[in-house]
């Protein structure tokens, strides 16, 4: 799979750009069965990209273009792989230090039944008027409260 091999640069993917200066390319004798061909020609590819030490290497074709263009397809690959990889894990992170929603754990607390009462927890702010706090009467007593706190 070549995420970003399908020559549609409008996708929402995002297109990695390698500098000839990141790579590092190694050219090298093939192994495994072929004949004569593989022993006289260094037609298999080593491609690392030096600001992640990442590696690829391919000598499935005959021709070293042909595999140079598939080791750079495979490292495209890898680098776009590993760049969702990373947004993922800031994702986690990011969720991880959420706080539970929970109770408590909101600015404001509503009990009407058994007992009426409204408890704004960052200023402290308790009253038993429930109906004047949700018909927003009571609501400029609650903002006072969280200025003198200095919230």
């Amino acid at each position: 799979m070549f995420p970003l091999d399908n020559g549609n640069k409008n996708n929402n993917q995002s297109v990695i750009d390698l500098a000839d200066n990141d790579l590092r390319v190694d050219t090298f004798k093939s192994s495994g069965s072929g004949g004569q061909h593989v022993n006289t020609t260094d037609s298999a590819v080593r491609i690392t990209h030096l600001p992640t030490n990442t590696v690829v290497s391919c000598q499935n074709e005959r021709s070293q273009h042909q595999n140079k263009r598939h080791a750079l397809k495979l490292l495209k690959s890898k680098l776009y792989k590993m760049q969702l990889e990373k947004i993922e894990m800031e994702k986690k992170t990011q969720y991880n230090s959420l706080e539970a929603n929970s109770w408590g754990s909101h600015f404001r607390s509503y009990v009407l039944h058994p007992h009426t009462q409204v408890k704004d927890h960052r200023s402290g702010y308790i009253t038993n008027n429930v109906e004047g706090v949700l018909n927003g009467s009571l609501l400029t007593e609650i903002l006072e409260a969280n200025f003198y706190r200095g919230i």
